[in-house]
């Protein structure tokens, strides 16, 4: 047997062990587990959608100014309206809200800008809430479970007429599980919400900067004109 094949069946069986005592260590968990391991794909779901929003949102910021600068100088506002309505992205349907109201006068676009920069930023934290409620409920169902479990210990201490440390010692390490469990969950879904959190800024503020960009052009061109 060669050295690879060796390596990878000490990989096969490690995984393998590795399975098997992390769902011996659920089962042993109790009924608390479930709701937990529910948070846990519930809370990875709206993680991954949210995840797939922000990656269509994402735009080549510093690119798109200058296209829409360039189709301003070639076919003024109509082919920069053209521009905003092909492209993808917050920043584009803030842009086009703009350049519709652009004819009444900057102040009008400014005002439109304003305003759709806001409702975009409101669907661009839609769903944030529903992650965030799931990394507080998993460890404090968790907490509820080890309460639980603590109970289980004492009761069966008691039907025991007796204080046996291996009665109390498994009651405990039993009852830990659901706690760890909960922090568990509650961290693998705070590291996907500070991501999201870190990449909505970062959109919203290059939404801010793009759009004084915009008005600054549009009224050069006023000015021109």
């Amino acid at each position: 047997m060669s050295v690879i094949s060796m390596l990878g069946f000490v990989i096969a069986q490690a995984e393998q062990s590795t399975i098997s005592y992390l769902q011996t260590k659920f089962v042993e968990g109790g009924l608390f587990m479930w709701p937990i391991l529910a948070c846990l794909v519930i809370g990875l779901g709206f993680s991954f959608a949210k995840l797939y929003t922000l990656i269509r949102a994402s735009t080549n910021t510093k690119k798109f100014i200058v296209d829409v600068k360039n189709a301003l100088n070639k076919g003024g506002l109509e082919e920069a309206k053209r521009l905003c309505e092909n492209t993808r992205g917050p920043i584009a349907s803030v842009f086009h809200a703009g350049l519709l109201r652009a004819d009444e006068g900057i102040e009008a676009a400014e005002k439109a800008i304003m305003t759709y920069g806001a409702i975009e930023m409101g669907f661009l934290e839609r769903g944030m809430i529903y992650i965030s409620t799931f990394i507080t409920l998993a460890p404090m169902l968790g907490f509820t479970g080890t309460v639980q479990g603590m109970i289980q210990s004492f009761d069966a201490i008691k039907e025991a007429a007796q204080m046996s440390p291996g009665i109390v010692a498994g009651g405990i390490s039993v009852a830990l599980l659901t706690t760890l469990f909960g922090l568990v969950v509650a961290m693998i879904l705070q590291a996907f919400y500070n991501i999201f959190i870190s990449r909505i800024d970062k959109i919203v503020a290059d939404m801010e900067e793009s759009s004084i960009e915009l008005i600054d052009t549009l009224y050069d061109m006023s000015t021109e004109e």
